[in-house]
């Protein structure tokens, strides 16, 4: 595992559907001792309760506190920020987190990311990753994509992010929505530089 990774990940939620990619990355980072820093927008938590009809708590400390006990996780992996909390370490290019991962992203976070709008402390951190040159993973969920988002997603390629939108594979036979579920992830992880074991690679021989 590379040095980089070894520093804070990133991970902000917004109000995209796709709230079990969120959870299942969160729980993947943190069950590989990741430590993460977590941004959730007001939207995206009303749809994490929509998605996954879990009570999570808004207030950042109290959710950070929820997340570490229903992941059974080391306490001191997980900080959560406030949208606002412009005095958060990733709020400035000098803190120097390893990556970030926008899962889902909304086009209208695309849209203010390519732009460089930072109105709230998601959209400032993403600027900073692509300011720093650092590596900022944006897992787009929309369908159909109108012109404006593919504008934006190649804006966004052109100055350094990766653009994964949200879709599974099928060729190591999915059984279930959480297997659809864990080839996105194990993506995003693979990208992260991070091993995973969630989904086998294209080419392994299948398990007997």
């Amino acid at each position: 595992m590379s040095e980089s990774v070894k520093r804070p990940v990133i991970l902000a939620m917004t109000g995209a559907s796709g709230a079990p990619y969120a959870l299942r990355l969160l729980q993947c980072l943190l069950d590989k001792q990741q430590p993460v820093y977590l941004l959730v927008s007001k939207a995206a938590q009303m749809v994490l309760q929509m998605e996954s009809e879990l009570d999570i708590p808004a207030r950042p400390a109290d959710m950070q506190a929820w997340f570490t006990n229903y992941y059974q996780a080391d306490p001191h992996l997980l900080t959560v920020f406030g949208k606002e909390q412009w005095t958060a370490p990733i709020a400035s290019g000098s803190h120097n987190a390893g990556h970030m991962v926008i899962c889902p992203c909304t086009t209208g976070t695309l849209a203010a990311v390519a732009n460089g709008n930072s109105d709230n402390l998601i959209e400032r951190a993403a600027d900073v990753m692509l300011k720093e040159q650092r590596k900022l993973i944006m897992v787009v969920r929309e369908m159909p994509l109108s012109v404006i988002h593919l504008e934006n997603m190649l804006r966004l390629s052109r100055a350094g992010a990766t653009i994964m939108p949200a879709n599974p594979g099928f060729y190591y036979q999915p059984q279930s929505v959480s297997d659809l579920v864990d080839f996105v992830v194990a993506r995003i992880l693979e990208h992260l530089g991070i091993e995973q074991s969630l989904i086998r690679s294209w080419g392994d021989p299948v398990p007997e």
